[in-house]
């Protein structure tokens, strides 16, 4: 048995449900409303949502009160944050929209988005039945999760270009993240490097960062090398000596620890995983 299907990924219609007990840690909620709305309290402050709004909250353990109104229809779908993670190339559009999706969880849409969105939402729906029965469920499943995020980035990346502020606070974050763009944590994964190089010191980075974006330095870091990581053991001609040198990690054993928290196996085991594919 796949230790994955272990993962659990929930479809609701019921906006009430993302306030459950056990999405408060590591879960992100999508949901699009069709009718009627709704509020709930996010990060200390109230969000309406209405019809023809998606919301994306990657900080569902900030959700402290939820309210539907009369009529509200919604669609569901919560999943592990780490898992959708996974499931994504090394494209980093996911992360950056994380963050302004921490201030900003609404996106309108226009026409044509819902009815897109909802196919997709209902394929997974759909699809959750074969968790014990398909060979391939988790990578079947991965895939509609992948459809249905590039959809929503598609959305966003018409709303905003990103951290607007010419605030120092979000100069230091957006600096952080053009660092982490150009590769600096395939080689240097210690806060203590990018604070020296945004020249502020270790703390005012690991505040900032977490009061703009709800995530520590080293989440981002390793939302950044974990795509650089897969690319490297997904090439065959690179042996794990080769990889643990060429990403810089202390030892082979350190190394190995590494992938099994990020990725959730061994590199040899990833690396079998792939050529099992």
């Amino acid at each position: 048995m796949n230790k994955t299907l272990d993962i659990e990924i929930v479809y609701s219609e019921c906006f009430e449900d993302i306030l459950q007990e056990r999405f408060k840690d590591d879960w992100t909620a999508h949901l699009i409303c069709s009718e009627g709305s709704g509020e709930l309290v996010y990060n200390g402050k109230i969000i309406t949502v209405t019809h023809d709004d998606v919301l994306i909250v990657s900080h569902t353990e900030l959700i402290t009160d939820v309210r539907a109104g009369e009529g509200m229809k919604v669609k569901m779908v919560v999943a592990p944050m780490s898992f959708l993670t996974n499931q994504l190339p090394a494209n980093n559009y996911s992360i950056g929209g994380c963050i302004r999706l921490y201030d900003h969880p609404i996106l309108p849409l226009l026409e044509g988005d819902y009815e897109k969105l909802e196919a997709t939402f209902l394929q997974i729906h759909n699809r959750l039945s074969d968790r014990t029965s398909h060979p391939f469920y988790m990578e079947l499943i991965g895939s509609l999760l992948r459809v249905m995020m590039y959809d929503l980035f598609a959305i966003q990346d018409r709303k905003d270009d990103g951290l607007e502020s010419s605030e120092r606070t979000a100069y230091v974050v957006k600096s952080l993240m053009r660092l982490l763009e150009a590769g600096e944590c395939r080689k240097h994964r210690e806060v203590s490097y990018y604070a020296e190089k945004l020249n502020v010191s270790s703390k005012y980075l690991s505040d900032t960062v977490k009061r703009l974006t709800g995530n520590s330095v080293s989440f981002l870091i390793d939302r950044y090398t974990t795509p650089i990581l897969i690319e490297f053991l997904k090439d065959d001609r690179l042996s794990l000596n080769q990889i643990c040198d060429e990403m810089n990690f202390s030892s082979i054993s350190y190394f190995s620890r590494y992938c099994s928290k990020h990725l959730g196996m061994t590199p040899s085991a990833y690396r079998n995983k792939e050529t099992d594919k």
